[in-house]
């Protein structure tokens, strides 16, 4: 088999990734599969930070819509944020590897603050890292975070886990003409506003030269794979 592409990488899961096909909550049994696949990707060697979103419990913008001021929505979802990453934590500490939880919000009962030398001397114990509550800000997503974090961390890349195999020219599910990227730069997505990654991600990444890999999460193994440069996927970069 081939050895992975990249030594430190940050892999990006939705929020609904966790839970399935119910739509709210944690699915335990998917959980589980993602760990065990997160765990053996560590066990390879590759140094993996891991950003999740909230959205599989709370949305921030969505109840800002219903009157509640969007700072403090935001907020909320960060939290949801951290629910996830306690989760996904214990779950791969159970696979085998070592976790942390590193939160942007301080909550010294619950888990430890990010800092970036703290991020950086766990990632070198071969620790997963999960970068929990966004950036610690509102009015920015964890696709943002995710790169930010990949900057900081001297990420190779970001992983971007999603329910499709890449980015496609339109919806596939919708549209069935749509058709994949095997590559596609940043200005280009950019440019023909493509939804797998907000325009801020994706600009940070074009500064930082940062290559994003848009994959699915569905099949057993899917990280380990992508690495390794097996699979269906996009690059764009």
């Amino acid at each position: 088999m081939a050895d992975p592409k990249y030594k430190r990488v940050i892999v990006k899961l939705s929020g609904e990734a966790l839970s399935a096909d119910k739509g709210f909550g944690i699915d335990q049994a998917i959980v589980e599969r993602i760990a065990a696949d997160l765990a053996a990707t560590a066990k390879l060697g590759v140094e993996l930070g891991v950003v999740v979103g909230g959205g599989n419990i709370f949305r921030g913008v969505e109840v800002s819509n219903r009157g509640v001021p969007r700072p403090v929505g935001d907020t909320m979802g960060m939290l949801a944020t951290v629910m996830n990453c306690l989760v996904l934590e214990a779950a791969i500490e159970r696979a085998g590897v070592e976790a942390r939880t590193l939160s942007a919000l301080a909550m010294t009962a619950v888990c430890e603050t990010y800092n970036r030398k703290r991020a950086m001397k766990n990632l070198a114990k071969g620790r997963v890292v999960l970068l929990a509550a966004g950036t610690g800000n509102p009015f920015f997503t964890t696709d943002t975070t995710a790169v930010l974090r990949a900057a900081e961390l001297d990420c190779q890349a970001v992983l971007k886990a999603t329910n499709v195999d890449g980015v496609y020219t339109a919806d596939p599910k919708k549209d069935p003409s749509a058709t994949r990227y095997d590559r596609v730069s940043h200005q280009e997505a950019l440019e023909k506003d493509l939804k797998v990654m907000d325009g801020t991600a994706f600009a940070l990444a074009r500064e930082n030269r940062l290559p994003i890999i848009v994959f699915s999460m569905a099949a057993k193994g899917a990280v380990e794979a992508v690495l390794r440069g097996e699979g269906r996927s996009t690059l764009v970069g």
